[in-house]
């Protein structure tokens, strides 16, 4: 069924350290049960850790960010009783949205044998991915293929 009406967005204070948005927006989704402290923590101790192996933390995590955004996605539209896989670009906001899910999801995954915080994770990842390597570049391909192998069925966008 349809919604109706407009949906106001609601605008994500920045994070108080790095004054960043999209750092605020990583904390809120990594964070569980609500326990908003421990989330930023972890976060910050992962932007620690970039900075002790020499590299500059924000610089890391914008490329990143910008490595994980996904350019296409598909949608299923329903034609005829067939539901189909049409390819559609992404709005920016949801750009950033899967990005951020992709990489605490990639992060969350990594094994434990090699890292034992999530934090170390979070921080491997988000350097794997600035380096356009990791499991949130990975997904990104995956769905970036698939758009592309269902570009047979772009002509049902709406």
């Amino acid at each position: 069924m349809a919604r109706k009406g407009v949906i106001k967005l609601r605008s994500v204070a920045p994070d108080p350290i790095y004054k960043n948005r999209l750092v605020a927006k990583l904390i809120n989704r990594a964070m569980r049960d609500g326990k908003r402290s421990v989330a930023e923590k972890q976060v910050y101790k992962a932007f620690e850790l970039i900075k002790q192996k020499g590299e500059e933390p924000m610089r890391v995590f914008a490329d990143a960010i910008e490595n994980i955004k996904p350019q296409m996605e598909v949608r299923a539209r329903r034609v005829g009783g067939a539901a189909y896989q049409v390819p559609v670009a992404v709005k920016g906001s949801r750009k950033e949205s899967l990005a951020i899910r992709w990489l605490i999801l990639a992060a969350r995954s990594r094994s434990n044998s090699e890292f034992h915080t999530f934090a170390e994770k979070l921080a491997a990842e988000i350097i794997d991915a600035a380096r356009n390597e990791g499991g949130a570049v990975k997904k990104k391909q995956e769905v970036e293929k698939i758009a592309e192998a269902n570009r047979a069925f772009a002509h049902f966008r709406w």
